[in-house]
């Protein structure tokens, strides 16, 4: 799809906040383009883009875009939205955030990095290694970047680092030069309604990597390795733990606050070269593989080892991916995104083997009930590596779909087939009285959640001291 843009253009972000529309609507800012929106939350984003001047309305109203000349929508946008209703009745040009952002990219040599679980970490740590060597990338992430405090950033350089967004099939229409793909999994199914239509989406996806650029893959995933096995796209380069990787892993060390690994790099045609002692300031096998994936394609487009290497120790992370928030009496708090049984799986895991002498209280807060309908069993089986799970109510997240189990029946599945403790509350009060009633310094507590249970989490400190 062709978009033809003016600097002239007023440009309305329907659904600002959100962090890839805020991330979208900052990079246009930059680049010299009149940028408003609007949303119905004020949330950390809306604040990070309201310091660049952009006028945001609060609520949706459809007087908001009497002087708008392009709609730009998220995939969140319902068809009855009444600014979306107004632009058709104006005949606006109406463009949804893929499109956007594949026309603001197309001139750019871009690093996409797919898959269903670790893109952002992935994306944050790419981002970081050519910022560090001097690239000066246009970035463009799923998560706040601790170190530049947001999602976005427009570099001067020719280099972009983007996090592609899968959930309703535009990733596809992204332009690029190398690709990676950390995993393929059970997501979205909303949208794609099946598993196979998903891959297929994938497979579109790695065709639109040009035959000068490649794919780095990882193989751990067997959805991924399927795809390799095929050999019906050829340039492919694999990194993972599995022994046939182009860049396979390790000699892993686990420790509490950073991870250790070696990687070994076999390419078609090259000298065998083993690189030793990676480091990295976060912990688990699921985020050592996506420092794998940064260092190949940093690696193989040159950037020097020393510079990769000091990338990854000084590292700053990412909002929302196992984030030390406060300690009390004793017990430290944390706040992770996972909210899918596979994310959930590979932070416990983590946690398992860096924290070893501390038991592990997990406050799960489940989103999108289409997502519990459809993997609850999957959710059952998630929590082995805790030790009690504190489960609070769905995040409808706007869905107004029906809980197709017996919520008391789903937190005794989930004691059963994770063989752990589980406690139901009904709101935050109720986590709260929780908390106060049951934590012991031997121990860890980690939110979980795509919702509100973030500023749940946030939020305890005030109420618990």
């Amino acid at each position: 799809m062709k978009i033809n843009l003016g600097k002239s253009e007023i440009i309305h972000f329907v659904g600002i906040g959100g962090i890839g529309m805020s991330g979208l609507a900052l990079i246009m800012k930059s680049l010299g383009f009149k940028i408003q929106g609007s949303d119905i939350n004020y949330t950390k984003n809306i604040k990070r883009i309201k310091k660049k001047n952009v006028k945001i309305f609060y609520g949706h109203n459809s007087t908001n875009i009497k002087k708008a000349t392009i709609l730009v929508i998220s995939s969140a946008i319902k068809p009855n939205n009444v600014e979306l209703k107004e632009a058709k009745k104006k005949n606006l040009p109406i463009y949804k955030r893929g499109d956007m952002l594949a026309h603001i990219t197309s001139l750019k040599k871009n690093i996409v990095i797919a898959g269903s679980h670790g893109k952002t970490t992935t994306t944050s740590l790419v981002a970081a290694i050519f910022s560090n060597a001097n690239l000066d990338p246009t970035i463009i992430n799923g998560g706040v970047i601790n170190s530049i405090d947001n999602s976005a950033k427009l570099g001067k350089s020719e280099w972009c680092v983007l996090e592609s967004d899968e959930s309703d099939g535009s990733f596809v229409k992204l332009p690029p030069t190398y690709a990676v793909i950390t995993n393929i999994d059970h997501e979205h199914m909303d949208y794609y309604k099946s598993f196979n239509n998903l891959k297929k989406y994938f497979f579109k996806f790695m065709l639109n990597v040009p035959s000068f650029g490649k794919t780095f893959l990882c193989i751990d995933d067997k959805n991924n390795y399927n795809i390799y096995k095929s050999k019906k796209i050829k340039n492919i380069l694999t990194y993972g733990l599995n022994e046939k990787s182009n860049f396979c892993i390790k000699n892993i060390t686990y420790h509490l606050n950073y991870s250790k690994f070696d990687l070994y790099i076999n390419l078609p045609n090259k000298k065998k070269i083993n690189l030793y002692d990676f480091i990295i300031p976060i912990i688990g096998d699921h985020n050592i593989k996506n420092a794998a994936a940064a260092i190949a394609v940093s690696y193989f487009i040159g950037i020097p080892l020393n510079s990769i290497k000091k990338s990854l120790k000084n590292f700053k992370g990412v909002e929302r991916r196992f984030n030390k928030i406060f300690n009390y009496k004793g017990v430290d708090f944390y706040d992770d995104y996972a909210h899918h049984p596979t994310e959930i799986e590979n932070v416990l895991d983590g946690v398992n083997k860096s924290f070893k002498n501390k038991k592990v209280t997990c406050i799960f807060q489940p989103h999108r009930v289409s997502r519990v309908n459809s993997l609850k069993n999957k959710f059952a089986k998630a929590f082995k590596n805790a030790n009690k799970v504190v489960l609070c109510p769905i995040y409808k997240a706007g869905e107004n779909i029906k809980v197709k189990f017996n919520y008391y029946d789903f937190a005794k599945s989930i004691s059963k087939n994770s063989k752990v403790s589980v406690f139901l509350v009904e709101n935050k009060v109720s986590l709260i009285k929780y908390l106060k009633n049951n934590i012991n310094p031997k121990e860890i507590v980690i939110g979980m959640g795509a919702g509100s249970i973030s500023n749940w989490i946030r939020e305890l400190p005030k109420f618990l001291k």
